[in-house]
């Protein structure tokens, strides 16, 4: 297929690098790379490059790490790469100028079944409300973040204990596949686009907003698999948070036993020795891991071996 279009990739995370990274399998025509700007970070506050540019780098693809996307000299060298298509894949807001001057536009990749959960979150929202199916979805970009025209979609199951760590990386690979798909089917012009509009109505939309510190607390007065839902929907990161003993406590892999507690909702249950839980109204939620603040995440029977019980 010689009628390739000229593409710029623009993303930051690992995320992203899938993406990039089934596109130079497919033997796209990937012209330049956009990625964020190197941040200080770590132990030494050393500059850190970013997963993308990282790769970017390996398989010596022209760069551009703009610190303003509205400048002017940005756009000018973005210009000069004549890109035909832009494709975003976990990247920043993009300004109008930029989305809507290469001819064909820029095409996103987004980690649900659009116009389901649209925002910064959508992995973690998914299990947070105890989401049965997601999905990705390929479409272009608009205006108002998230809600451009549905290119192709492709669904994928979340089972009863997945994380949002395990869903993100599935839907790695699933989305990589998924804009290749999406690229052929425009070069060879089988897609019809699909106005979100189309597809359901506002008052039914869920929404996915940036996960906060305030969303990451448990409420013991919620239902055992509400509970177990936002452990899993917060894990690995930033995860759930909770307070035993005065302490924070984060909690990354639960599982639920079935019962009625005597024990008030939110209360610290272990033999100290091979299992520790926490009461809800309607069971409890059981431990496989936990993190004591001060301490490193551990198996909750390693850490029972340094546990007293007040």
């Amino acid at each position: 297929m010689d009628n390739k279009p000229r593409i710029v990739f623009m993303g930051t995370p690992a995320f992203a690098v899938a993406s990039l990274s089934a596109l130079l399998e497919a033997k796209m025509n990937v012209v330049g790379v956009v990625t964020a700007p190197d941040k200080p970070g770590g132990r030494g506050m050393q500059l850190q490059q970013s997963a993308v540019k990282q790769f970017a780098l390996a398989h010596n693809l022209p760069l551009l790490q703009p610190e303003k996307l509205k400048a002017p000299e940005f756009f000018e060298a973005l210009s000069a790469w004549k890109p035909d298509l832009q494709i975003v894949v976990a990247f920043r807001m993009l300004p109008e100028k930029i989305w809507s001057f290469p001819p064909m536009g820029t095409l996103n990749v987004h980690g649900s079944l659009l116009p389901q959960y649209r925002g910064a979150a959508p992995i973690n929202w998914a299990i947070l409300n105890g989401e049965k199916q997601t999905g990705v979805t390929t479409f272009q970009l608009q205006h108002a973040i998230d809600t451009g025209d549905i290119l192709l979609q492709d669904k994928i199951a979340i089972t009863e204990n997945m994380t949002a760590g395990e869903l993100h990386d599935t839907m790695m690979i699933v989305g990589a596949n998924l804009l290749v798909k999406t690229l052929y089917g425009l070069i060879e012009g089988t897609i019809k686009s699909v106005p979100q509009s189309n597809v359901i109505e506002d008052h039914q939309i869920k929404h996915a907003p940036k996960i906060f510190t305030k969303d990451c607390e448990i409420d013991f007065d919620n239902n055992v698999q509400n509970i177990h839902n936002h452990v899993r929907g917060l894990a690995p990161f930033p995860g759930a948070i909770t307070k035993v003993e005065g302490k924070i406590v984060k909690l990354y892999s639960t599982f639920i036993e079935h019962g009625n507690p005597k024990e008030a909702p939110g209360s610290f249950v272990t033999d100290g020795k091979s299992f520790a839980k926490f009461a809800c109204k309607d069971g409890y939620l059981a431990l496989n891991d936990i993190q004591w603040e001060g301490k490193k995440r551990m198996a909750v029977v390693d850490f029972l071996r340094g546990y007293r019980k007040p």
